[in-house]
């Protein structure tokens, strides 16, 4: 077993007392080794992530879990999953969808790191899906602060990108809910600076549950990462 801790800086929230759910996911999925780097991991969230503490991040045989105490917060394991990937729009009606996105005037957590239009410029990934017919569409240009060392975009940015625009997908069907298990496969690394479409769509609903994917891809159409989510409404 290896084990570490990290802290999810306040930052990087969801809710305002907790981590946003694709970045926390991102960063247990990556655990599960460097050069993985979180592609083809399922993360599930146990309990909301708190913010701004040391937690345990575990891993041993092919699993990873993250921990508050003795409280389980979120696991991980390598799992292959399938997801038909509907074709993106253009980047410009990608774009232009961006202005028919309902969290600009209606959003439960409107300070969310991901799509919450309250963040001031420059300090969330500021990903407004709007309505284009079947699924939802934005587009996303990550900043210069969120690459690592080696120039690339730090992979739990990807995973956080494919969060927010799988509910805004299923909004109006679930209500208040909350990302409860994400899967996720990147197809290559991204740098800062460069153009990506953002889309969601809906799958499949069970009660509560509200199974939707996710994808970037670059302008040209060309897929760079994916995602299976389950959103569960908890009002």
């Amino acid at each position: 077993m290896s084990s570490r801790q990290l802290r999810i800086e306040a930052r990087f929230h969801g809710p305002p007392d907790s981590g946003n759910g694709g970045y926390v996911a991102g960063l247990v999925g990556g655990a599960l080794g460097s050069a993985l780097g979180g592609s083809g991991a399922t993360v599930t969230l146990h309990r909301p992530p708190p913010l701004d503490r040391l937690l345990d991040l575990r891993t041993a045989d092919g699993r990873a879990e993250l921990l508050d105490g003795g409280e389980l917060i979120a696991s991980a394991a390598v799992e292959p999953f399938e997801l038909a990937i509907p074709a993106p729009p253009p980047f410009d009606e990608a774009r232009a969808a961006e202005a028919r996105y309902v969290g600009h005037r209606r959003h439960r957590f409107p300070s969310c790191f991901v799509c919450g239009p309250d963040r001031a410029a420059g300090d969330g990934l500021a990903i407004y899906p709007g309505d284009v017919g079947g699924q939802v569409a934005a587009t996303w240009t990550p900043a210069s602060d969120l690459a690592a060392p080696d120039g690339q975009l730090r992979r739990e940015f990807l995973w956080a990108a494919l969060d927010c625009p799988g509910y805004f997908a299923v909004e109006e069907a679930a209500g208040l809910a909350l990302l409860g298990r994400m899967a996720a496969r990147i197809e290559r690394d991204v740098r800062p600076g460069e153009p990506l479409i953002v889309t969601g769509w809906a799958i499949a609903g069970e009660g509560r549950k509200h199974h939707v994917g996710t994808a970037l891809h670059d302008p040209d159409g060309a897929l760079v990462a994916c995602a299976r989510s389950t959103w569960i409404t908890i009002a």
